[in-house]
């Protein structure tokens, strides 16, 4: 959706320019936005069928006061070939009801679970083998300004192996003002089947302008079959213990 080296004044200018609806945006919102130090974009959702396109992008800009500003774009056309058209919105629920429009009614489906909740995502399947070998997602990173220290404790709080990351992390980690929440990859299946793991990256952006990332694996390989949560610094690590759950499976 934008050149590599695109800044976020000229991403911005090419998002208002190209919608078709701009001018129905809050002017708050356009002003606050001029105050953008950065951003990212990725894919949401994506329906093609019978020539008919629609997609939903997330676009997230982190602001000079620390916080977090989202837009939802959604780019349709009506037949292959025509020229697409693009359609901006504050909220994600005013995205989904136009997504829902382009669709004739048909209510797109929700995005994956959330990665710091109770749940998990169960529409993953790969096998240990190909897991392994898989490499982190490329999608950019969606900074998000939420407390992120105290997503940071948690994280720490709930890692079970010896060699987790001990307090000079915890420290470093009360200076961060954005994170991102990222499914490297894993398998999942229901209690009944087996359980699985799963690798999540947890990236922290810190005050000095610095990055870091916790690596959290995520397995039901214990005894009793319940859910254990084990932390690194290294990716490489984190791969490492993987290996050693997926064998004990």
């Amino acid at each position: 959706m934008n050149g590599p080296h695109e800044t976020t004044e000229t991403h911005i200018q090419r998002l208002l320019e190209r919608s078709l609806n701009s001018f129905a945006l809050p002017a708050a919102l356009i002003g606050r936005l001029d105050s953008a130090l950065t951003h990212a974009s990725s894919l949401s959702s994506a329906h093609h069928s019978k020539g008919r396109h629609r997609e939903t992008y997330r676009h997230t800009f982190l602001l000079s006061d620390g916080s977090a500003l989202t837009l939802w774009e959604v780019v349709h056309t009506a037949a292959r070939g025509d020229t697409p058209l693009h359609e901006l919105f504050a909220a994600e629920a005013d995205a989904r009801e136009a997504s829902a429009r382009l669709l004739g009614g048909e209510e797109p489906p929700p995005g994956p679970a959330d990665a710091d909740g109770d749940g998990f995502a169960h529409d993953i399947r790969i096998s240990p083998p190909e897991l392994l070998a898989a490499q982190p997602s490329a999608l950019p990173r969606l900074y998000v300004s939420d407390n992120s220290p105290d997503h940071a404790r948690r994280v720490l709080r709930r890692a079970e192996n010896a060699d987790r990351p001990g307090e000079a992390t915890a420290r470093l980690l009360r200076t961060a003002f954005a994170h991102h929440i990222a499914q490297v990859f894993g398998h999942w299946s229901h209690a009944e089947e087996g359980g699985g793991f799963m690798l999540y990256e947890h990236a922290f952006l810190l005050l000095d302008g610095t990055e870091t990332s916790l690596w959290e694996v995520e397995h039901t390989a214990t005894p009793d079959g319940r859910h254990m949560c084990e932390v690194y610094l290294d990716e490489g690590a984190a791969r490492a213990a993987l290996e050693r759950r997926s064998r004990v499976r």
